[in-house]
């Protein structure tokens, strides 16, 4: 499964310029773990590095100009960090897999003389086979819309009899549109395509438990979608196309939610199917319509990860909301073991501001993050603060460090 190294978010609101992990440009720095979590303190911008990466996501499937106006964006003049004029930039290092090469993408938004956003320049490269440092050279470059891109598997800038066989010019005819979506559709760019897919898959969550307690249309559905509203049909397709599984999966999951002896579905007139939640201190179970929030939360993220074919990469927000206390260390659990414990395991991406969350988390996978003097955002890993390293090293939990300030000493 790919997994992402490096992200870096410039111009983007509080995020003036903010990286996690390592980057083609800083080799240095070390990369992302499968399951990365960023805490701080309300307002140090977690909400809006869980949207950078729903806006990057966003372009693709739609184009930047509605990304942009998305009611939770406002527009780009909203989006762009006050003081400066300069593009929203983001840049993203990932690999396909552990010995591939890794790849790096670059990505510019700017403004035209209308106000309207567009792709001021994108940038696919990677290093030249065999070399194991250095600088990526472009598969993929286009500024303005114009630019250069290599076919094939291997081909680079700069690389001989090849890059000239396989060099193409091209201009695109819609500024709004990502490059990656227009030519990821062609096999001769597999290594486009592989980028266009991996982000295309992302699953970033923005579950409600009202959304969920609906009984929605009959179909079933594969994947869970963002917000969740699709348990009954995600539900059916487990039902009618896993068979044994199902009741297994079933039963796993109400083993792991507190007060939950069993969950069962049923089949209505219309073949709908619905869920039956028995705690076993009453005689009639109670339907999903009926649960609280914290439990309906917990059976949602339980069964994302129980899919079968998950997301490459899953990004959720403040997932304690709702939940209680004693849950947390245990839900923090199953998100690291989901993100490690399978060999084609997607990449889990959390923000949280939960001490109890953070208890179970290890100083590799935690970031703070908080306003500087100037008002924006900065970032650091927590494994690089060595008191904080050492005292976890002694057994102390790291969400009450965090809770007694000692996150704050660097």
């Amino acid at each position: 499964m790919a997994l992402i190294e490096g992200f870096r978010v410039q111009n983007y609101r509080a995020l003036r310029d903010v990286t996690l992990g390592k980057l083609s440009t800083d080799q240095g720095g070390e990369a992302l773990t499968p399951f990365t979590v960023v805490i701080g303190k309300n307002g140090a911008g977690k909400s809006t590095l869980f949207d950078a990466f729903g806006f990057v996501a966003d372009c693709l499937t739609k184009d930047v100009e509605t990304a942009c106006d998305d009611p939770r964006r406002g527009g780009y003049e909203r989006m762009r960090s006050l003081g400066t004029t300069e593009p929203i930039r983001f840049e993203i290092y990932y690999r396909e897999a552990k010995n591939e090469r890794p790849i790096t993408y670059r990505l510019a938004i700017q403004v035209d003389a209308t106000g309207r956003p567009y792709v001021e320049s994108e940038f696919l490269g990677q290093r030249r086979k065999g070399v194991s440092h250095g600088r990526p050279y472009p598969f993929l470059r286009l500024n303005q819309g114009v630019g250069t891109v290599w076919a094939g598997d291997t081909a680079i800038e700069g690389q001989g009899d090849e890059e000239q066989s396989t060099k193409m010019d091209v201009e695109l005819t819609d500024l709004r549109q990502l490059g990656i979506a227009t030519l990821g559709t062609l096999k001769e760019h597999p290594r486009i395509k592989q980028f266009r897919d991996f982000l295309k898959g992302w699953y970033l969550s923005y579950f409600h438990p009202d959304a969920a307690r609906g009984i929605p249309p009959a179909g079933a559905q594969k994947h869970l979608n963002i917000h969740g509203d699709n348990i009954g049909n995600v539900v059916q397709y487990m039902q009618r196309e896993q068979g044994p599984r199902f009741k297994t999966v079933l039963k796993r999951i109400a083993s792991k939610i507190p007060g939950v002896e069993s969950i069962t579905a049923e089949v209505t007139g219309d073949k709908r199917v619905v869920l039956k939640f028995n705690d076993g201190a009453f005689q009639d179970p109670f339907y999903a319509g009926q649960m609280s929030d914290g439990t309906l939360k917990v059976f949602a993220y339980l069964l994302l990860m129980e899919d079968p074919e998950p997301p490459p990469f899953i990004c959720i927000e403040e997932p304690e909301n709702g939940l209680y206390h004693k849950l947390l260390e245990s839900l923090a659990e199953e998100l690291r073991a989901h993100a490690t414990g399978k060999r084609h395991a997607p990449q889990v991406f959390v923000t949280t501001h939960q001490p109890h969350f953070v208890d179970a988390l290890r100083p590799k996978e935690v970031w703070m993050l908080k306003k500087g003097p100037d008002g924006f955002s900065q970032i650091q890993r927590v494994s690089d603060i060595t008191l904080v390293s050492n005292m976890v090293d002694q057994g102390l939990p790291l969400g009450g460090l965090w809770y007694s300030d000692y996150l704050d000493t660097e």
